[in-house]
């Protein structure tokens, strides 16, 4: 796979110089350099215009001078990419342009305005919550507090027995939290934390507390989790970091492109589902603002981009198909924890099983942008390294690359799903449960169908994106006056090709 363009050379480095179009095919009245270079993708191309009179010597735009002058021009490219004709660029336009104008159409009309207001019920995180720090914390006997009891239908033998009996006889930590925002700032209340809590207290650290207004006013606050937005921001700090300098401007502008997805997902997508449009064709019109903006703003607005969004688009288009149809052929609700159950009471226009498909279409996006990036920039290069190679031997090429991406990111797919679904299997393994009953219950079903779906539209991708991207630079060769080579001296500067 040839090297790719990085994105501070392709917006900030001035564009290479083609060399002038030659008397004879291999360029005998003057020499040019225009092989790929180190494994950086560096491109030199030096020409030396022997010029009759006053024609232009060299491709670099020196002004007319002697016969023998000489000219010389040196520029960077990294990942050449073929030049793109008129022709072609006009078909690409045809179908991506009402492609972008229907998705801006789509957001225009389902458009949210904002999540709808709701009263809250208390329950899980539908909680009024506020900040808290722990001020103060004393170890006292949990006989004292009254914080653990042996149940009277738990017998020692049982584990919650054994559990509250080891409560009973142990220490508890009595902490003093202070609410450091809301309307009750300074407001201080006692939490007890139990020996075998997985969550301890530490005198100074800060924490999350629900706010329960209907309670009694002692036990209106309770602490609901610790306070982690610094180890967060700064881990986030790091990666940011990370990518810019490793990947520079390109690395700058896919860390816009994923707050710009963001955006779309926390602006868009989430609001438009509650407020109760259809969860798949919200999920496919904010998949596609996503893929269209993402995509061109990273790898830039040519050609090969926009064949990548091509292949993207037909790939999710099989992977809507799929899923809506395996999702309703295997009666998958998408109900089937408490999460889902509150969204569900919450909002019961909500269409559960459309919310399914929906994460299921938002989930394969960013795989599938990597494989069909990946899958046309190595059909470009391999045009690149031998224009000669016709659209079937360009497949045939790139799509031995494509079995190999295949091969990992199925595996990638299967992997994360499982290392998400841990604690579930972990479970099953413990009761004992067959192979069949585990695939059948529905909380893994989900998982299995989401898997597969995805995996099957990021097979095809392959194909499709490898067929799209021959198809085109091969036809672009054939068309492109660049392509044959002139009948007679061609006097001047040479003519910018377009990607």
């Amino acid at each position: 796979m040839g090297p790719l363009i990085s994105c501070d050379d392709l917006l900030v480095t001035p564009s290479p110089q083609p060399p002038i179009e030659h008397t004879e095919p291999h360029g005998h009245n003057g020499h040019a350099h225009a092989g790929p270079g180190p494994s950086d993708g560096h491109a030199d191309r030096h020409s030396d215009g022997h010029s009759d009179g006053g024609s232009n010597g060299g491709s670099d735009g020196h002004a007319p001078g002697p016969s023998h002058n000489h000219g010389h021009g040196h520029s960077h490219g990294h990942g050449p990419a073929a030049p793109v004709s008129k022709h072609l660029r006009k078909v690409i336009a045809a179908v991506l342009i009402p492609f972008a104008v229907a998705v801006f159409v789509g957001m225009v009309v389902l458009w949210p305005g904002g999540a709808p207001g709701h009263e809250r019920t208390g329950v899980g995180f539908d909680r009024q919550t506020q900040q808290g720090v722990v001020t103060s914390l004393e170890q006292v006997d949990c006989k004292s507090v009254n914080a653990a009891q042996v149940p009277t239908t738990a017998a020692p033998s049982t584990p919650e027995g054994r559990q509250a009996q080891a409560e009973q006889t142990g220490e508890c930590k009595k902490a003093t939290v202070e609410v450091t925002t809301g309307p009750d700032k300074g407001r201080t209340f006692v939490e007890v934390v139990q020996p075998g809590a997985p969550r301890q207290l530490e005198e100074g650290q800060e924490v999350v507390v629900a706010y329960a207004p209907d309670a009694p006013r002692d036990l209106q606050y309770s602490v609901i989790d610790v306070n982690r937005k610094l180890p967060m921001a700064l881990l986030a700090g790091i990666f940011a970091v990370a990518v810019v300098v490793v990947g520079r401007m390109r690395g700058l502008f896919a860390l816009v492109a994923l707050v710009v997805s963001f955006g779309v997902l926390t602006l868009f997508i989430l609001p438009a589902i509650l407020q109760g449009s259809n969860p798949l064709v919200v999920a496919v019109v904010g998949a596609s603002a996503i893929m269209l903006i993402a995509l061109y703003m990273c790898h830039g607005l040519t050609a090969r981009t926009s064949v990548a969004v091509l292949g993207t688009l037909v790939s999710l288009l099989l992977i809507g198909l799929l899923g809506s149809g395996f999702i309703d052929w295997a009666f998958l609700s998408g109900n089937t924890d408490d999460n889902t159950g509150l969204i569900h009471g919450l909002y019961p226009d909500i269409d559960m099983s459309g919310l399914l498909l929906a994460g299921v279409i938002i989930g394969s996006l960013g795989v599938l942008d990597d494989v069909t990036v990946t899958q046309t920039s190595a059909v470009w290069e391999l045009h690149h390294a031998d224009p000669s190679m016709g659209p079937r031997a360009l497949y045939r090429a790139a799509i031995r690359i494509g079995r190999d991406h295949i091969a990992s990111v199925v595996n990638t797919l299967v992997l994360a799903y499982a290392g998400a679904a841990l604690p579930l299997l972990l479970l099953f393994s413990i009761a004992n449960s067959s192979m069949g009953s585990v695939a059948n219950s529905e909380l893994v079903a989900e998982e299995i169908v989401r898997t597969l779906v995805g995996s099957i539209g990021l097979v095809a991708s392959v194909p499709v994106t490898t067929a799209l991207a021959a198809l085109v630079v091969s036809a672009d060769r054939s068309g492109s006056p660049a392509g044959a080579p002139a009948s007679g001296p061609v006097r001047g500067r040479g003519r910018r090709r377009k990607r």
